[in-house]
């Protein structure tokens, strides 16, 4: 019988993945404690999956990985020569059983992304956690974080990092699962239809949360039924109530609603009305401080007080406090979850120049969550300044989400910036809908946004409280970076 023990992926666990068998006799035990597919986290007993991607060839850097370490390599060609011992398992029948893994391997397969894929269902398939994935087109990473925190009160969790919420990431974060998890939390995204349903074949969720339907991402899928038809693929995916399977909707977003007819699983609902299962009100934001507001859960309720920040929060809190009942934490621990701090990674306050606040939340953007970030900019004393950057991905919903930003920008920003020739839509409509042209600047690139505002901002008892928000592609980050530093460099 080969070695099965799941503590820790092995090379030989790897091959079984790989290859779909079971050698009859056990080789020798190499242990891989990381994969990675950046050969510059590579390091000693690492595996190094080469992917090819728009920028790079993964393929290229297998020397690299192999220096630094990696024991193993899965590779679609062999590397150079005299490099590290290839086994090739293009063509079946491949035999196990005397197979000759000199270390470092490089093994050679057809595709290197369903390689990844592959051996990571055959590794989940090995352990025996409850599985959560979280979907939705706002807010699903720090659903992610908070979710995470909250279980983490009573089991040893397991989550997918930062935003690896893709075909890559997840299979990823999955080949780090041990026996000492009891619970995964995975974020999963997607760009088209069916995507989330090939993320559900490899993780298998227990459970499954879904956030919102948006028009992020409209620009590829077309239209916001298709996203929300995209997003339904987890409850679709979800075991039936009786092996176990919860469906954890939004009731306060109708296309997620919708879902609860689309699922095997039992269906919980979270929001902000008494129809929902567990459901909030007397919200109070408190800006900086946090924000205050009643729980409801049947015939319990109780008051909370959190350091998360803006109103926009309830709904994500809303969400794990679900996921923490249906897991059969009591309110005391999931209480616990929610004070994490580290759980909302989304909006970061650091100092500015002058005696200035900035909220960083650059991590990306749409008009919702523009909107959202926003309204926590009104609750905040100070001047009010808003940095907004370009929104990518909203196809035919881009020039009115521009729009929408706009005007909500012109009711509570006392200056605003745009940045690109999308963020160009927020300020002429927040100039067309009253706000003050003097007040609005439209610049084109970040170096001139950072030298601008090093002349807008002036010391006062109350410093100036600064928004700086865009897609990703925009690395808004700099413009943090060049504030903080204190100068326009």
């Amino acid at each position: 019988m080969a070695n099965v023990d799941p503590t820790i992926l092995t090379l030989e666990e790897l091959l079984i993945g790989l290859v779909g068998q079971t050698p009859r006799q056990p080789g020798p035990r190499v242990e891989i404690p990381r994969a990675v597919i950046d050969s510059r986290l590579a390091e000693p007993g690492s595996l190094f999956i080469a992917l090819r991607g728009e920028r790079h060839d993964g393929h290229d850097f297998i020397p690299e990985a192999i220096a630094k370490g990696a024991v193993a390599v899965i590779a679609e060609k062999p590397p150079a020569p005299g490099l590290c011992h290839v086994v090739d398992l293009r063509d079946p029948p491949i035999h196990l059983d005397g197979l000759d893994l000199s270390i470092p391997v490089c093994l050679i397969v057809r595709d290197s992304l369903k390689a990844l894929q592959r051996t990571a269902a055959h590794w989940r398939r090995r352990h025996q956690p409850k599985v959560v994935g979280v979907t939705g087109s706002v807010g699903k990473t720090t659903a992610k974080e908070i979710i995470a925190a909250v279980l983490s009160q009573r089991y040893r969790t397991l989550k997918s990092e930062g935003n690896y919420n893709n075909e890559i990431g997840l299979p990823l974060t999955l080949l780090h699962l041990t026996p000492r998890h009891e619970r995964v939390v995975l974020e999963m995204g997607m760009y088209g239809l069916g995507e989330i349903a090939e993320l559900a074949t490899i993780a298998l969720p227990h459970i499954g949360v879904v956030t919102n339907v948006g028009p992020s991402h409209l620009e590829r899928l077309g239209s916001i039924e298709r996203i929300a038809q995209a997003k339904a693929e987890l409850p679709q995916a979800l075991p039936a109530a009786d092996e176990g399977g919860v469906a954890i909707l939004n009731a306060d977003d109708e296309r997620v609603r919708a879902m609860a007819s689309q699922t095997r699983a039992r269906v919980f609902t979270y929001g902000l009305t008494p129809s929902a299962d567990l459901w909030a009100d007397q919200i109070e934001s408190r800006g900086l401080e946090g924000i205050r507001f009643r729980i409801h859960s049947g015939p319990e309720s109780l008051h909370v007080r959190l350091p998360l920040l803006g109103r926009h929060i309830v709904h994500t809190v809303l969400s794990a406090a679900a996921v923490g009942l249906v897991e059969g934490l009591n309110w005391d621990e999931i209480i616990a979850g929610l004070h994490d701090r580290t759980a909302q990674m989304r909006l970061v306050v650091v100092p500015g120049p002058a005696g200035s606040t900035i909220l960083d939340d650059t991590y990306n953007a749409s008009p919702a969550s523009c909107i959202a970030a926003l309204n926590l900019l009104a609750e905040i004393e100070g001047r009010k300044i808003a940095v907004l950057g370009d929104m990518y991905e909203l196809g035919a919903y881009e020039e009115e989400g521009h729009k929408a930003v706009g005007r909500r920008a012109r009711d509570i920003a006392d200056i605003l910036v745009t940045v690109g020739h999308l963020g160009r839509i927020i300020g002429e409509e927040a100039i067309r809908a009253g706000m003050d042209r003097q007040c609005v600047y439209l610049v084109d690139t970040k170096d001139e946004a950072v030298h601008l505002l090093h002349m807008l901002i002036h010391p006062a008892p109350v410093g100036d409280k600064i928004l700086i928000k865009g897609s990703r592609g925009m690395a808004m980050e700099e413009i943090v970076a060049a504030l903080q530093k204190g100068n326009a460099s």
